[in-house]
């Protein structure tokens, strides 16, 4: 018998769009004699879903457990109920479960839902329709649950069949207003639920009926719900209100326990897992105090938490408040009292800091892989318009009602017919947030859950443009998404900054310029402490018509975002005037500002990031240029500084002049490395290395210079002079704020006087700390920790270092002795010096009182020489667990075991204690331990420096200093609570190693206990 013809070939199937071609071409052969359709028309059907092969196995499942429905699938509904399950397989499931309704929908198409009928219809799913009592508990979820699905496919087969028209974009606003209507039914319905629920005792004591009527409870929205431009499934914000309506009845603690149950059951009532799935999160986590708040306040609980404590963020987030469901004459009693709070945020103190919290605390908990991917969170996605537009409205929404409007959409169009955003950005801003919403809402409808991410593998991406319409095909769809993601990141930049340069350089840009007030207020916006300073620099980079002009004007907007996101952002504006003046006749200055992106974002970080820097690179303007490339932020290297150092000092007339052409090497050196510091190029490892090596060469090209001056001023030397590096120059451990410790040590080289050779070399020093004085760039040289301090002489013979060293000096002149080091000069010298140290600093013995007498003047240290007022445990070096307690714990194990163990005679802080460690002199966790509280410590003192310009070995309570330094550390914005915390940590657990190793080797009665 021959083989009956099949109705369907693997060609039908792929040009539909399904994927797998021969299930699918026997799955619709088996569904065709089921229901009333041609074979033509069950194709053009299974054409219009964005994925048929879901829709085919959804539709086959729904048929076999309901045959009922498949005489009402002709061709119009059957391509209905495709369009709804092939974008959606969590609706089919639903519908699978509960076909009630079913069909009615496929009849009459999709529509948008009006309050009235959600509202009647979701409390209509929670009663009775028999007794008309309200369902209590799960009965009630469950019923409500039902209806609202019910209800949001109807919804979203509206917006599918937009999408076959390519009208998804347009149809946007009302599915979005629809959605939130639908939100506000349900919330409303399932307060009621929860009122049942507390009278019947389902959850908890049951409550007295006269006792819930007393207790009035209002559910406000934020966010998105409150703007009316909801998401298929997002989180709704909300806060609860409570008031009663009869005092007899119920007081006010009463009031407040009994709302308390009834926002938690409305809550319960959505989001809670149930017979029927959850709908979304009711979220009230924007309320006052947030998770850690009372969920339900009272009225003037409320107004007085606002009036008195709220931070800015709070303010932004009622911008979008409304009545949502519950006494919606109480909500609206608080939105109204609020606004004037709302519209005068933006003058209040931090009002920028509390924005850009704002905008960090959606993204902090983000993988930094989801970013990119987030239509939502990433760059140039929705949060980035959502943001812009909010920010804008609290700026100018001060003095312009119009701008008082809670939806993103009707406030930009207000933005842009009040002038405050050019028509031209603001429709395509429009255009782009609706192609990003629609996107989000395809995902989320997919699954009924929520989710931004975009998907990137081909089949994810060919449904969801299906489903959109925005695009044929995946890749089609990715590229417009990378469009789109662009043009609103560039747009972002543009709406805030482009406005400033027409106000101050009077530009025509379209219909768009901001009057004076206006342009103060978003400078202040953005974080401009002076906006009348800033509008001063803006007008003398962009007037006029030169080249130069129209390029600042051109770059601006960029630059100026970048210097609102350094820590002192007016500096950064004034020092980028001052190099831009500086470099004016430069002709790759401006070239290389507009073309190499990179450098021209390291070089706004810089300058507002670090005064300390911008200062240098104010006397060195052509440096700018390093930043384009790393190699350029890189250290030289010794040998390379001293080859040109030694070739400057012996080309030059006189020794000033020699002088001053070494002091601008070195100050080069000391800028190159702060900005790689900055820019993030080096670590503080490299830094060290790289301040040695530009001090040494500075200190070794000027002892040369003066042995020429000598040389042809007649006057052959009779001094050999070294230079012996100690305390952290000696240890190679230098940060920018750390002082150049040094020892002057000298011999004849002739049979001269000794009092002669000694007025000669203390003269050769005075003269060396006169040459390396920078009056542009404080460089001091301290000879502090020589012989017998400040009270010995500037240099010494080493005959005489040896008699002194050996018959006169303290403990604490051999524990200075551990990090010398010869620097400059004389190399024989320095090398015999070093070896008359090691006989000093490596005791073959050191007795208990020698170690007693270390203890004791540590405690001299700690009592006397922290600065009067200051708290010890802020202080980095001389506070509990700092840099000091360290460095002495370390050097009282090399003065008792150097001479035993040669791994212990090192210069280096870190090296020795590492030796230490693996000699088991101490345990490797303490050791790991000072470690973390030293290096952390070293940082934070060597930030501070390059934040403010000015050494500081405390860590300031500022908020502002403190955010300084996290930023040239790279820390996260707005986190300088964890710069404090991390130091604390560190410093406590360091102080109790240095309790236990330093002050407790023995049963010492001088020290029998430490606080």
């Amino acid at each position: 018998m021959a083989e009956e013809p099949r109705p369907f070939k693997l060609a039908d199937a792929a040009r539909v769009g399904f994927q797998e071609l021969t299930s699918s071409r026997d799955g619709l052969a088996a569904l065709l004699p089921e229901l009333p359709v041609s074979a033509a028309e069950l194709l053009r059907a299974f054409a219009a879903a964005a994925d048929p092969d879901i829709a085919l196995a959804r539709i086959r499942e729904l048929l076999e457990r309901h045959s009922e429905l498949a005489p009402e699938l002709g061709e119009e509904p059957l391509r209905r109920l495709c369009l709804l399950v092939g974008a959606s397989p969590a609706l089919g499931d639903f519908f699978i479960r509960h076909p009630a309704g079913l069909a009615e929908l496929l009849a009459g198409g999709g529509a948008l839902v009006p309050d009235a009928a959600a509202h009647e219809t979701l409390r209509a799913s929670v009663h009775d329709p028999e007794s008309g009592e309200t369902l209590a508990g799960e009965a009630g979820w469950a019923a409500l649950r039902v209806a609202y699905r019910q209800l949001l496919a109807r919804v979203m087969l509206f917006d599918l069949e937009r999408s076959t028209e390519g009208l998804a974009s347009e149809a946007f606003e009302h599915v979005a207003s629809s959605l939130s209507v639908l939100a506000a039914a349900a919330v409303d319905a399932s307060l009621t639920v929860a009122r049942a629920t507390l009278a019947a005792g389902l959850s908890g004591p049951a409550v007295r009926e006269e006792r819930l009527n007393a207790a009035s409870l209002a559910v406000v929205a934020m966010g998105k719900c409150g703007a009316e431009e909801l998401n298929v499934v997002s989180d709704v914000d909300v806060v609860f209100i409570a008031d009663c309506c009869d005092e007899d009845v119920l007081d006010a603690d009463g009031l407040i326990r009994i709302t308390t149950r009834l926002a938690t059951e409305t809550m319960r009532g959505i989001h809670d897992p149930g017979v029927e799935p959850p709908l979304w999160q009711l979220d009230a986590n924007l309320r006052p105090e947030g998770r850690h708040g009372a969920l339900v306040r009272t009225l003037g609980s409320m107004l007085t938490y606002y009036d008195r404590w709220a931070k800015g963020w709070e303010f932004q987030a009622l911008l979008k408040a409304r009545p949502l469901a519950g006494d919606l004459a109480l909500g609206e009693q608080f939105v109204a009292q609020t606004r004037e709070l709302v519209w005068a945020s933006s003058s209040r103190e931090d009002f920028v800091g509390s924005v850009q919290r704002m905008r960090e605390r959606v993204t902090e908990h983000i993988a930094n892989d989801d970013l990119e991917v987030q239509l939502k969170l990433g760059p140039g996605g929705l949060r980035d318009i959502e943001f812009s537009v909010q920010l804008l409205q609290l700026v100018h929404g001060q003095y312009d009602d119009r701008l008082h409007l809670r939806g993103t959409l009707p406030a930009l169009r207000a933005l842009v017919d009040g002038g405050f955003v050019a028509r031209s950005d603001g429709d395509r801003l429009v255009a782009d947030y609706q192609f990003l919403r629609v996107l989000e809402h395809r995902l989320q409808l997919r699954e009924l859950r929520r989710t931004a991410i975009m998907p990137l593998d081909p089949e994810g991406l060919r449904v969801l443009a299906r489903a959109s319409g925005l695009a044929t095909t995946g890749d089609e769809l990715l590229a417009a998404w990378g469009r789109t993601k662009r043009e609103v990141r560039e747009l972002h930049l543009k709406i805030f900054y482009a406005p400033l340069l027409s106000a101050v350089a009077a530009l025509p840009e379209e219909e768009l310029v901001l009057g004076s007030d206006e342009a103060r207020a978003r400078l202040s916006s953005i974080g401009f402490r002076d906006p009348d300073g800033a509008m001063r620099h803006l007008s003398a980079l962009t007037r006029g018509t030169s080249r130069r002009a129209r390029i600042h004007r051109n770059l601006l907007p960029v630059l100026l975002q970048w210097l609102a996101d350094g820590t002192d952002p007016d500096y950064g504006l004034l020092a980028f005037r001052r190099v831009s003046e500086a470099n004016s006749e430069s002709p790759w200055y401006l070239r290389l500002l507009r073309d190499g992106t990179e450098a021209a974002e390291r070089l706004t970080r810089v300058l507002s990031s670090s005064r300390f820097a911008a200062e240098l690179l104010e006397t060195i303007p052509d440096a700018v240029a390093w930043l384009e490339r790393d190699s350029s932020l890189r250290p030289i290297g010794l040998t390379s500084l001293l080859e040109e150092m030694r070739a400057l000092a012996s080309r030059r007339a006189t020794l000033d002049e020699a002088a001053a052409a070494l002091r601008a090497v070195h100050r080069r050196e000391v800028l190159r490395l702060a900005m790689g510091r900055i820019t993030g190029v080096l670590d503080d490892t490299q830094v060290a290395s790289g301040l040695d090596a530009a001090h040494t060469a500075l200190l070794d090209g000027l002892l040369l210079a003066l042995g020429r001056a000598e040389v042809a001023a007649g006057h052959p030397a009779n001094v050999a002079l070294a230079l012996i590096g100690m305390g952290r120059y000696g240890g190679g451990e230098l940060g920018f704020a750390s002082d150049i410790d040094l020892i002057a040590v000298y011999r004849p080289l002739r049979e001269i006087p000794g009092d002669q050779a000694a007025r000669e070399a203390i003269k050769k020093v005075s003269e060396l700390r006169r040459l390396v004085s920078d009056p542009r760039f404080a460089v001091d040289l301290d000879f502090d920790l020589r012989p017998e301090g400040k009270n010995g002489p500037l240099a010494r013979s080493l005959a005489a270092s040896r008699s002194y060293y050996e018959r006169w000096s303290v403990t604490w002149e051999a524990q200075a002795l551990l990090r010398a080091r010869p620097v400059a000069g004389d190399q024989e010298l320095g090398a015999a010096f070093i070896a008359l140290a090691d006989e000093i600093r490596y005791p073959t013995e050191f007795s208990e009182s020698q170690i007693r007498e270390v203890r004791r003047m540590k405690a001299r240290v700690e009592a006397e020489r922290l600065p009067r007022g200051a708290d010890p445990k802020r202080h980095l070096k001389l506070g509990p667990g700092g840099v000091s307690d360290v460095e002495w714990l370390v050097q009282l194990l090399q003065l008792r075991f150097g001479a035993e163990h040669p791994e212990l005679r090192t210069v280096e802080t870190l090296a020795a204690l590492d030796a230490a460690a693996k000699l088991e002199l101490i345990a490797g966790d303490d050791a790991a331990h000072l470690e973390d509280s030293w290096r952390y410590a070293s940082s934070v003192r060597s930030a501070l420096k390059l934040w403010n310009g000015r050494s500081s070995d405390t860590l300031p309570t500022d908020r502002v200093e403190l955010e300084g330094i996290a930023n040239v550390l790279g820390m996260p914005r707005r986190r300088t609570s964890e710069l404090e915390e991390r130091w604390f940590a560190v410093s406590r657990r360091s102080r109790g190693v240095v309790e236990r190793e330093f002050f407790g080797y023995s049963d010492d009665p001088e020290f029998p206990e430490l606080p």
